[in-house]
């Protein structure tokens, strides 16, 4: 953790405004992800986001990688492994949910990502959690299962496990390991050139699967509207959302930073109120309190 965030809170601030436009960008990426399905699909549409994503990164970053390209060749096999699991299989494995499970059931099941990040890192370093943290995590999961419900919890009495749902599990599985991967970025490394490094090396990993589908007869997108989508989720959602992500990893670590994934489905339904007409409710404002005391909470030191 840098000394700076250590030394002093107020350091910390930059790095939650961060983490909360990621929150938010994000959500925008599954609302955009769910309306295009049917014109693009999931290997297509996560492989023309990181590729146009790298485009954006490259002016940024391309100093930065020529001036630690020795340090990057000395921890190649970390960054395939970012681009494995972040960049190619993560999000892919999320569109392939969007295209066959309900939203209300990919979102929940996303609620637990922050809960498989602190397992993980007990498994793999026996990182302690702290009461506080403990305490964060439950409320703002609370919090999540009264927007995901719509504050009936009897809603969760109905639901069903479909094939999409066990590829979310993967999915989030995959994100815990990802979100450790980033704690090993070598300090002398900048977050942002991680990032691109990981980017080109998941493009790489779908390569593959997206010429497959190319020979196989599937076609880009025709409509403009799923164009604009692409363009919009590369940009905003793929380079910035998740180069804000990897800074706030490698800066509070990836407990703190993983609570603020519960932010997700509050965005989703802010979203929803504001482009597709719903009424604020009151489970609306419940759930939001509880997801933003939980997030304060255990972002605290």
């Amino acid at each position: 953790m840098h000394a700076a965030v250590r030394s002093a809170g107020v350091a910390t601030w930059p790095v939650y405004a961060a983490l909360t436009l990621t929150a938010l960008l994000w959500s925008s990426n599954f609302v955009i992800g769910r309306a295009v399905r049917g014109d693009v699909t999931p290997v297509t549409l996560n492989f023309l986001r990181w590729v146009l994503a790298l485009a954006v990164l490259l002016p940024f970053t391309v100093r930065d990688l020529r001036a630690h390209r020795a340090t990057l060749l000395r921890h190649w096999k970390l960054l395939a492994l970012l681009g494995l699991t972040g960049i190619a299989a993560f999000q892919t494995l999320c569109y392939v949910a969007l295209n066959t499970t309900t939203a209300l059931n990919t979102i929940l099941l996303l609620s637990l990502a922050p809960l498989a990040i602190v397992l993980a890192s007990w498994l793999a370093h026996r990182e302690r959690v702290t009461r506080r943290q403990g305490a964060g995590l439950a409320i703002s999961l609370a919090g999540a299962a009264v927007l995901v419900a719509r504050g009936d919890l009897a809603t969760f009495a109905g639901l069903r496990l479909a094939a999409g749902d066990l590829w979310m599990l993967v999915a989030v599985a995959l994100w815990a390991i990802y979100s450790l991967l980033v704690r090993r970025r070598p300090p002398e490394l900048p977050p942002l050139a991680l990032h691109t490094c990981s980017v080109a090396t998941g493009t790489l990993w779908m390569l593959p699967a997206f010429a497959w589908q190319a020979a196989g007869g599937v076609a880009l997108p025709t409509a403009a509207g799923a164009w604009a989508a692409v363009a919009f989720i590369a940009v905003f959602s793929s380079a910035i959302a998740h180069a804000l992500w990897v800074w706030g990893v490698a800066t509070i670590g990836p407990n703190r930073a993983g609570v603020f994934i519960h932010l997700l489905p509050l965005f989703g339904a802010v979203l929803a109120v504001a482009f597709l007409g719903e009424v604020v409710a009151p489970f609306h404002v419940a759930g939001a309190a509880l997801v933003l005391s939980g997030v304060f909470l255990a972002g605290r030191q």
